[in-house]
């Protein structure tokens, strides 16, 4: 028997709720794969290996308990936010986290007055770029005395889209795209690891679409998965995964943009697999 507790109205009244084994089986299963397996240690973090890699100077700086504010540069599904989470817990900090697509100079703001209190907080602003002057101007204070650590993730080049003024107390840091080992290492950690996928007993007899289509993306790959998981594939072949693909585009891929995306990996893959 399990208990999950949940708050819920207004009031913020806490619930239990009581399920069986297969009630949590079910509820983990509306949690996606890449959620599931998101990972929590340093050590189980795939790739960026010249950040976190025995000499990555992150890593170094993590094993110091002392991180600067920082900018995390990458493409999406390399890991920017899963670094942050890693470090808060690794260092054992309050951590605080922000969208900027729907936070505000108000939300920044609580964030700092509750920052005060405590004697070191991380604040996580995901797409930082989103955030205007006025918003990203409400930051520095708070950075420049070392109220927070910021540690800001971003899709696009921060000398365009960061003011110079906050960029200039936050270290920059670049994020790779997966390889296609890194991606193999994953891979295997969703077949063996995650009780949903390892119970579907998915052999993947050809990987180069698999590969292609998540083009070094960790969430694609696991997005990817789960679609071959989902349609009762049980042998995975380039063909098999592109027609899934193709299926999917076609419901919610509305102005085609992937399309191309998907030409580009099934030739890659007949290349890929010639003898």
């Amino acid at each position: 028997m399990y208990f999950i507790a949940g708050r819920h109205g207004l009031s913020g009244e806490i619930t239990i709720f009581n399920l069986d084994l297969t009630s949590v089986k079910l509820f983990n299963q509306k949690i996606p794969l890449a959620e599931r397996l998101r990972p929590a240690r340093l050590d189980d973090l795939v790739g960026q290996a010249h950040l976190l890699g025995p000499d990555g100077v992150l890593r170094q700086a993590i094993a110091a308990g002392n991180i600067p504010s920082m900018i995390l540069w990458g493409p999406p599904g390399v890991g920017k936010t899963t670094i942050a989470n890693i470090i808060a817990h690794e260092l054992k900090i309050p951590f605080f986290t922000l969208s900027a697509v729907s936070a505000g100079v108000k939300d920044v703001r609580e964030v700092i007055a509750k920052a005060n209190r405590l004697a070191r907080a991380i604040l996580f602003i995901d797409e930082i770029h989103r955030f205007n002057k006025g918003q990203q101007d409400a930051l520095l204070g708070a950075v420049e005395k070392g109220t927070i650590t910021l540690v800001g993730a971003t899709t696009e080049n921060p000398s365009f889209e960061v003011n110079a003024a906050l960029l200039s107390r936050c270290q920059v840091y670049t994020l790779q795209p997966l390889r296609q080992e890194e991606m193999e290492v994953l891979l295997q950690r969703a077949l063996q690891q995650d009780a949903d996928i390892r119970d579907k007993q998915l052999v993947f007899k050809e990987k180069e679409a698999l590969f292609n289509l998540a083009g070094g993306d960790a969430r694609k790959l696991y997005n990817l998965i789960e679609l071959v998981a989902d349609a009762g594939v049980q042998e995975v072949t380039n063909e098999a995964l592109i027609r899934l693909a193709q299926q999917r585009i076609a419901l919610y891929d509305k102005g085609g943009e992937q399309h191309y995306d998907i030409i580009s990996a099934f030739i890659k893959s007949i290349r890929g697999s010639d003898p």
